[in-house]
């Protein structure tokens, strides 16, 4: 219970907050209506309609609550109002382009490590390549792809790998060097290949650093594949259904495909986070 109070107090304050909010917010609104039709709003009448509006500016935390379970629940699972279907659409890019960006950060790291030419030139260009905002990378990333007549998931996975892998690239480059320079020395000291150091004492050195970067990773991915969703129009994933929203005024339905997508992060990210449990456990390595 100790553990749990810090998290509740935080999000009660939270919670009261969003309500005062979505009262503010959305008061001129009420007020407008209620002038336009020759009549007065009391306090208690503008609270409550503030907080039932059918198209808020600020939607309050129950009709946001409610949008997402309608948007779970309320549908079948292959309805396309379905956010279980657009989830799913998002889901899969996202590991896709996960599971590419994690590899190439590792595949990098292992030759950034062991070739300081690889060091020198390859590190400044992962460097530069994040300071491209992706809103700018993932029109032309779409266009470059359909017009070679790949779309679907392939392009959304290239968007959603472009920025998981620097932060596997940094871990793991991190993760490969922590090892101190007597651990090294032993190593030699016994005839140790490259290839048996890298086995034996850089990769088990370098797993919490890795896992902690497949944590921002794989939540960066999703970010991207979200990205990638709206350029083109999309009509399938949690982007689609963020700029149908925006289309059409839904804000419960932006903001339901918000608190899924936030969701979905969270999911992946306690998954990473049970993985690494089990993983450091097993090699003795678990604090």
């Amino acid at each position: 219970m100790r553990r749990l109070l810090p998290v509740l107090t935080v999000l009660a304050v939270i919670t009261v907050v969003w309500y005062a909010a979505a009262v503010l917010m959305n008061a001129p609104w009420v007020r407008d209506q209620a002038a336009r039709s020759g009549e007065t709003v009391s306090t208690s009448a503008l609270v409550r309609e503030t907080l039932s509006l059918e198209r808020p500016v600020l939607p309050a935390p129950h009709q946001v609550a409610a949008g997402l379970w309608e948007g779970v629940a309320g549908q079948k699972i292959t309805s396309r109002r379905s956010l279980v279907w657009h989830g799913w659409i998002t889901l899969s890019a996202t590991l896709a382009g996960f599971a590419i960006g994690a590899a190439a950060g590792v595949l990098l790291a292992v030759g950034i490590v062991h070739n300081r030419a690889m060091d020198m030139s390859i590190m400044p260009w992962a460097v530069a390549s994040q300071t491209v905002p992706i809103l700018a990378i993932a029109p032309m990333v779409i266009v470059v792809f359909a017009s070679a007549g790949v779309t679907g998931l392939l392009p959304k996975a290239f968007i959603a790998a472009w920025l998981s892998f620097f932060p596997v690239l940094v871990g793991m480059v991190k993760g490969l060097r922590a090892p101190d320079a007597m651990q090294l020395d032993l190593m030699r000291s016994w005839n140790a290949s490259a290839g048996q150091v890298l086995r034996h004492l850089r990769l088990p050195a370098s797993l919490p650093y890795l896992f902690a970067s497949l944590k921002v990773a794989v939540a960066a991915a999703l970010v991207g594949t979200i990205v990638g969703e709206l350029p083109a129009g999309a009509s399938q994933g949690l982007g689609a259904r963020l700029l149908s929203g925006s289309y059409y005024g839904q804000t419960i339905q932006i903001w339901a495909a918000l608190f899924a997508a936030a969701i979905l992060a969270a999911g992946l990210v306690m998954l990473i986070g049970l993985v690494e449990r089990l993983t450091l456990t097993r090699m003795g390595l678990a604090r």
